[in-house]
C-alpha cells in the first residue's frame, strides 16, 4: 500500500476537507437569501458597507461581526464581492491612519437572487435547501443497503411517502417548491425567442406537467399563432384563477399516463428527468400517439450529460442533479446514448439535441 508523503497527504486532507464542508457554503447562500441580502445591496444603489448593512438587515449590532464572516465568506465563494472605495484620514498625534471599509456589491450570479428580477431563482435556493429536501440524504447509505429495490427512494425513507405525496400534505412545501419550479421556468424568457424554427409550422401544442402555465405563457406571447393547452393534475390546475386562460392558451387536467390531447407538438419540460426508464417510455408512448406522424414531433427540455466535451463545471451539475433525482425519485439525468435508447424503444424514428439552455438541451423528437 503506497504511503502519501507530507506534500502529498495535506493537499489531500485540504480537498476532502472541502468536500466534506461544502454544506456550509450552500446553508450561508440560504441564509442570505432568507436575510435578503442581494435585495439589500440592490436597493442601497452602489455598494454598501458592513456598517450600513446590519442596519438594513434589521438585526442587533451585537452580530456585526457575524455579518463580516458571512459576507467573507460569500465573497470567497463568488456570490458577492468587495472592494474598498472609502478610505478615511483620522489625525493622530504620531501621524495619520488610513482606516478603510470594504463595500460589498451584486455578482452576475447573486443578480439571479434579486426579487424583482424576472429570472429570479431565490425560490430554488429556499427549496432546494429546505429540511424536507435535505434530510434524505441521510438516509441514502440505508437505502443502499436496504432491500426495497429500485422503486423507492431515500426521500421515501425519510418521510414514508414519495415526494409527489409529502407536497400534497405539506401546502407551504408545495407552495414554495411550485414557486421554484416556476422560477427555473422564468430563465426560458431569454432564449425562446431563439427558437422559431423548433416552432416554426405549428399550430397547436400541448405542455404536458406545465403546472401554472408560465412557459406556455412565453411561447405564446413570442409566437402569438401558437395555441398552447396546460395538461397537469386536476389539483394542480383545477384553482388557477379564469385569467390564467387566454384565447391562446388553456388548461386541462389530466394525467399523462393516461391521456395526451391531440396536437402538432407536445412539450415536456424538465418532466422525464423525474421518472424511471419504464416510465418514460409509458409517457414518450402516450406523446407519440398525441402528435401526427407527418410534421408533428416531441419538444423536450432537459438535461443531456456529455463528460467528454463539456466543461468541467457544467458536468458536475449535471451529476448533482442527477443524485437529487436518485434521492428523490426514480428518475435521473441521461446521458444523449440513454436518450437514443428511450425515444427508439417509443416508436420514434430520429431526434435532433440542440444545448441552448445552459444546463438543459432543447430535444426534438421525430415520430
Amino acid at each position: 500500500m503506497d504511503v502519501l508523503r507530507g506534500s502529498e497527504l495535506f493537499p489531500a486532507q485540504s480537498d476532502l476537507y472541502r468536500h466534506v464542508f461544502n454544506y456550509i457554503s450552500s446553508m450561508s447562500l440560504k441564509c442570505a437569501v432568507e436575510l435578503g441580502i442581494p435585495d439589500i445591496i440592490h436597493n442601497h444603489g452602489q455598494p454598501i458597507t458592513l456598517s450600513d448593512l446590519v442596519p438594513a438587515l434589521e438585526i442587533h449590532p451585537s452580530k456585526t461581526s457575524s455579518v463580516h464572516r458571512l459576507m467573507c465568506l460569500l465573497v470567497h465563494s463568488g456570490f458577492f464581492s468587495a472592494t474598498r472605495p472609502a478610505v478615511h484620514h483620522i489625525n493622530h498625534k504620531d501621524g495619520d491612519h488610513e482606516d478603510e471599509e470594504e463595500a460589498y456589491d451584486l455578482t452576475p450570479t447573486s443578480r439571479l437572487l434579486l426579487k424583482d428580477n424576472l429570472s429570479c431563482i431565490s425560490p430554488m435556493v429556499l427549496s432546494m435547501l429546505d429540511a424536507a429536501l435535505v434530510t434524505p440524504w441521510h438516509f441514502m447509505g440505508d437505502w443502499f443497503r436496504g432491500n426495497r429495490g429500485s422503486s423507492s427512494t431515500p426521500f421515501e425513507i425519510a418521510h414514508n411517502m414519495k415526494i409527489w405525496e409529502y407536497g400534497d400534505q405539506n401546502p407551504e412545501f408545495n407552495s414554495l417548491f411550485n414557486e421554484a419550479m416556476a422560477s427555473d421556468s422564468g430563465m426560458m424568457n431569454w432564449v425562446i425567442r431563439d427558437c422559431e424554427p423548433v416552432f416554426e409550422g405549428l399550430v397547436t401544442l400541448v405542455d404536458v406537467g406545465g403546472g401554472t402555465g408560465l412557459v406556455s405563457r412565453i411561447i405564446t406571447e413570442s409566437f402569438p399563432h401558437l395555441k398552447c393547452t396546460v395538461l397537469d393534475l386536476p389539483h394542480v390546475v383545477g384553482n388557477l384563477p379564469a385569467v390564467g386562460q387566454t384565447e391562446n392558451m388553456k388548461f386541462i387536467g389530466g394525467d399523462m399516463f393516461r391521456s395526451i390531447p391531440p396536437a402538432n407538438a407536445v412539450l415536456l419540460k424538465t418532466v422525464l428527468h423525474s421518472w424511471s426508464d419504464d416510465k418514460c417510455l409509458e409517457i414518450l408512448k402516450k406523446c407519440r400517439g398525441a402528435i401526427p406522424s407527418d410534421g408533428g414531433k416531441v419538444i423536450i427540455i432537459d438535461a443531456v450529460i456529455n463528460r467528454n466535451k463539456e466543461e468541467h463545471q457544467v458536468t458536475e451539475v449535471k451529476l448533482f442533479l442527477d443524485m437529487l433525482m436518485m434521492v428523490m425519485t426514480t428518475g435521473r439525468e441521461r446521458s444523449e446514448k440513454q436518450w437514443k435508447k428511450l425515444f427508439l424503444e417509443a416508436g420514434f424514428r430520429s431526434y435532433k439535441i440542440t444545448p441552448i439552455f445552459g444546463l438543459r438541451s432543447l430535444i426534438e423528437v421525430f415520430p
